[in-house]
């Protein structure tokens, strides 16, 4: 019978407590010895330990070291000593941040030992080699490097490949070799790029040949359509808005270096303004500043 009749009293305090912690929210309220404290986790750790900190420690431990070939690999080899498995997607991810730092030597030495360990046989693999040994100036490396991969990959090679070698050939002025791959994209029946079409007219039109530039723009005509990513989408944008777009950017571009030009100036300008001295100025004397002196031809400053 006492149960029965403190049983109302017990649930309205327990619809109080309920209460009171609903308005504190994530604060957790015991109905014996109040608010509960919250104390920090000391099992969670700081230390970062996923592919981006092993991938940054393979390129602060690569960067310190000498060109020698045995010394790169032997580094490397100690690296992965410990993996069961090849880490496959730290190396790629070492050389996306050696790529943005530009360090072609590095990413040539560490995609020829990650070749020579059977690993990382791709197209963008095969595309950032091809692309630091372009950058790095190494033309002969680069054409047996295509070569090689032209063999294997005839008929599956993608056009970004035909773009990079073509551009080597017009930067070096090797133009014959540049038209042989023009000639295997055309045989292969790979659509040149507005790049492509761009650098082989150029080349038509320093060599005189006049006729070939026409059939050039007449066979591959610039497209109507482009594909540009604006805030993240990619978008389909006629040419002529294309254009315009680029008119629209050029203009504010040029308004704003002009704006900078002109803070410039009037910093310059207010630099160099004479100051006003106090007996000049009590005086009230009407400062202006003095022309510039003109030098004949015959007065030199020494």
């Amino acid at each position: 019978m006492l149960s029965i009749i403190h049983l109302p009293s017990i649930l309205t305090r327990r619809m109080q407590v309920s209460k009171f912690s609903q308005k504190l929210g994530s604060l957790v309220v015991c109905s014996a010895r109040g608010p509960r404290p919250r104390f920090p986790r000391v099992w969670k750790s700081r230390n970062r330990i996923g592919t981006i900190s092993k991938s940054e420690k393979l390129v602060q431990s690569i960067k310190e070291l000498s060109n020698v070939k045995e010394e790169v690999y032997g580094a490397l080899d100690s690296f992965i000593a410990w993996d069961l498995e090849f880490p496959l997607i730290i190396v790629k991810k070492a050389l996306k941040t050696l790529e943005f730092q530009k360090e072609w030597k590095r990413i040539i030495q560490v995609i020829k030992w990650m070749l020579s360990k059977g690993q990382g046989q791709t197209m963008g693999t095969y595309y950032t080699l091809l692309n630091a040994l372009a950058e790095d100036g190494r033309l002969e490396e680069a054409e047996e490097f295509w070569t090689k991969i032209f063999s294997k990959y005839l008929e599956s090679l993608p056009r970004i490949f035909f773009i990079k070698i073509i551009s080597l050939y017009y930067s070096k002025g090797l133009h014959e070799k540049m038209f042989e791959v023009f000639a295997d994209m055309e045989e292969l029946g790979v659509r040149p790029d507005r790049s492509i079409v761009r650098m082989v007219g150029e080349v038509f039109l320093t060599l005189g040949m006049h006729d070939k530039y026409k059939k050039l723009h007449m066979k591959y005509p610039p497209p109507k359509w482009e594909y540009r990513y604006i805030k993240g989408k990619r978008v389909k944008i006629l040419v002529k808005n294309l254009t315009d777009l680029d008119d629209n950017e050029e203009g504010s571009e040029k308004e704003k270096h002009f704006s900078d030009n002109k803070t410039e100036t009037s910093a310059v300008g207010a630099m160099l303004l004479p100051s006003l001295d106090e007996e000049e100025a009590g005086t009230g004397t009407d400062l202006r500043i003095k022309p510039s002196i003109v030098l004949t031809d015959d007065e030199t400053i020494i």
